[in-house]
């Protein structure tokens, strides 16, 4: 008599625990990854790394640094803490000659501003490299933290050449073999273990290279929207009002359209808005969508209102790649895969959630659980909104 009922409610719980899973954010800021960039410059004369990661991060790995304990790294505090940052590049970061090792001579520190973040840049150079030899990049930051989404985004120039690389997860080296062949083609290798032919006539492993830079720059898209939890959010708020399948397939189908159109034209500098506004839309649009379900009778053209703020959320997902000042000879490459990877979680989720939601739509009490579910959302991403707007 009683097995329907705790059959039912077991997994109503069940699908209310994944759902939550997916809503509910680690911390209260809906990018909650940390983010270096790292721009190589190497000529005849000398090897330059600059290296820019964000204070917070700062903060987080040498708390003593943060005097007055205001989560905001000061000039003042660099000055007084200025031995411990350098042990603190010095030892996340290595630059290798082969096998060897090099010495940095640490040029400058320095305070910037990308979108609305502070971040500390670091300016320090290293002996040249010639044709011949193999560069080593090691970045170690948050290596053990499994906890941490981690990335580094290397931009760099060798002898005129371009090339670009994403350190993530375990794979910390990103490898490069400078040849007179290289210098003419800029091929790159990230990441490789194996050892390189220390030969002027060693020919750049092309395929190796080809799939190594799609498969990081995939994964960068997959990390950048498993962190986004507004994206998540909003996603989530367009699909728990019960809807045909033609409409939920309108709807997915418009917000890839619309975000992948965005985040193109960002991304090659053609369409460029306020960081503060555009996260503040962002937030906006899941207190929208989410209102809707409480009180439109009915959703029909629900897919119109998803172009509409997919729009703005490809702004959101082009940040990280613009900041990496991609040459725009390689942008085609790291755009299509990264808006791969973004193409690839979202699919995923939404074919995970359609099982779950169908479900939740056929108990008697549905509309409550639709209902209150979307005054999370709208709490949530009013929370969001405010913080944006004037925090």
């Amino acid at each position: 008599m009683y097995f329907p009922f705790i059959k039912r409610s077991i997994l109503t719980l069940l699908s209310l625990s994944i759902i939550a899973f997916i809503i509910c954010p680690k911390s209260a800021d809906a990018h909650a990854y940390s983010a270096s960039y790292t721009k190589l410059t190497v000529d005849s004369k000398q090897t330059e790394l600059v290296f820019t990661l964000d204070t917070l991060s700062i903060i987080e790995l040498i708390p003593s640094i943060d005097a007055n304990k205001n989560f905001v790294l000061e000039k003042s505090e660099i000055k007084k803490g200025k031995h411990h940052l350098e042990e603190l590049i010095e030892e996340g970061l290595t630059l290798d000659k082969g096998n060897e090792e090099q010495t940095p001579a640490i040029k400058s520190m320095k305070l910037v501003k990308k979108e609305n973040k502070e971040f500390l840049s670091t300016t320090m150079t290293f002996p040249a490299f010639s044709p011949g030899d193999t560069i080593n990049y090691n970045d170690g930051f948050y290596f053990h933290d499994t906890g941490t989404n981690y990335v580094d985004l290397i931009t760099a120039t060798i002898y005129g050449e371009s090339s670009e690389g994403v350190l993530q997860g375990k794979e910390r080296t990103w490898t490069v073999l400078v040849t007179e062949i290289q210098q003419e083609q800029g091929q790159t290798a990230q990441p490789d273990t194996t050892q390189v032919p220390h030969e002027t006539t060693a020919k750049p492993p092309v395929e190796k290279t080809a799939a190594a830079s799609w498969f990081s720059f995939f994964k960068l898209g997959m990390l950048h929207i498993l962190t986004g939890y507004d994206h998540l959010l909003f996603l989530l708020a367009l699909l728990l009002r019960k809807q045909t399948f033609k409409q939920y397939a309108a709807i997915i189908t418009s917000f890839t359209i619309a975000h992948s159109i965005t985040l193109s034209l960002a991304v090659l500098g053609w369409v460029t808005l306020p960081s503060r506004f555009v996260e503040a839309a962002i937030a906006f649009s899941v207190c929208y969508v989410a209102a809707e379900n409480i009180f439109r009778k009915e959703i029909r053209y629900r897919w119109s209102i998803t172009f509409l703020f997919g729009l703005i959320h490809g702004l959101g997902f082009a940040t990280i790649l613009r900041e990496m000042e991609i040459p725009k000879n390689h942008l085609a490459v790291a755009l299509i895969n990264f808006n791969l990877g973004i193409e690839a979680v979202q699919l995923t989720i939404v074919l995970l959630l359609l099982p779950l939601l169908s479900y939740l739509f056929k108990l008697r009490n549905s509309k409550k659980i639709i209902t209150y579910g979307s005054y999370a959302i709208v709490a949530l991403g009013a929370i969001w909104l405010f913080q944006r707007l004037f925090l």
